[in-house]
């Protein structure tokens, strides 16, 4: 196997082409057990037909531990966003088309979104009546299980030439609640300085969901909290004032 194109890079990971095959090679300190969960995951939504590149083997390349998964030829949707700003509203509408057909999978062995949360929230460096408070508004969310991609954005999303969509990067996958998964988009949106896309996402979503927008808002404190664990500077500002518990019911 060949380590030599390199078609993206990520904290403490290194994605390679070969041929019709990608490697996300991890660097020696990452945790083996992510690793193997994020396969899992993968696994597990590949069962759903949702179309996504297929896991062909997990190895060990030079001592570090590799997940080798099929090649899907094509430009992700943030490239083409990007490329043609007078397409946006399409290419927005198929966005949120694909994550409400990832909505509406179900599968019953992924990790619990409610249990990932609060997990996130104790380890989160906020102060205690605030995890209290956050703890307190998870609890009292709907219980869903229906499938959630975690880290849904433009750029986990490969358009082949044929036109069919592929979506990436399942390490984040959880089943819970549909509105949590788009507070975690609008969310990415609004850090990547991009409040009015988040904007038009989120209302594009609640109208295809036919979720009330204060209901996904509900959930921003607790994403923010969750994403604030990684601990990134730059991103301190946002998601401070975002984990500070709103009513907006």
């Amino acid at each position: 196997m060949k380590l030599e194109t390199i078609i993206a890079t990520r904290p403490k990971k290194t994605v390679y082409r070969d041929g019709d095959v990608v490697i996300k090679l991890f660097n020696e300190d990452y945790s083996k057990s992510d690793i193997l969960n994020e396969a899992l995951n993968q696994a597990r939504v590949e069962e759903t037909g949702l179309a996504i590149p297929k896991i062909l083997e997990i190895t060990k390349i030079d001592g570090k531990w590799a997940i080798i998964s099929e090649y899907v030829e094509g430009p992700t949707l943030e490239q083409l966003m990007e490329q043609n700003p007078d397409k946006l509203d399409e290419y927005m509408d198929l966005f949120v088309t694909l994550q409400t057909e990832i909505h509406n999978k179900k599968a019953p062995l992924l990790t619990k979104l409610l249990d990932k949360m609060n997990r996130k929230i104790s380890q989160a460096d906020i102060d205690h009546a605030t995890k209290y408070d956050l703890h307190t508004i998870l609890e009292g969310m709907h219980k869903h299980d229906k499938v959630l991609h975690g880290d849904f954005n433009p750029s986990n999303i490969i358009m082949a030439p044929d036109g069919q969509a592929y979506i990436l990067d399942w390490a984040h996958a959880t089943q819970g609640n549909a509105s949590a998964d788009a507070a975690r988009t609008y969310l990415v949106f609004n850090l990547a300085g991009k409040a009015d896309l988040a904007d038009k996402y989120l209302d594009l979503f609640c109208a295809k969901s036919g979720i009330n927008r204060r209901y996904v808002q509900r959930w921003l404190p607790i994403v923010a909290a969750s994403q604030s664990v990684k601990a990134i500077p730059e991103e301190k500002e946002l998601l401070t004032k975002w984990i500070n518990v709103f009513d907006y019911e």
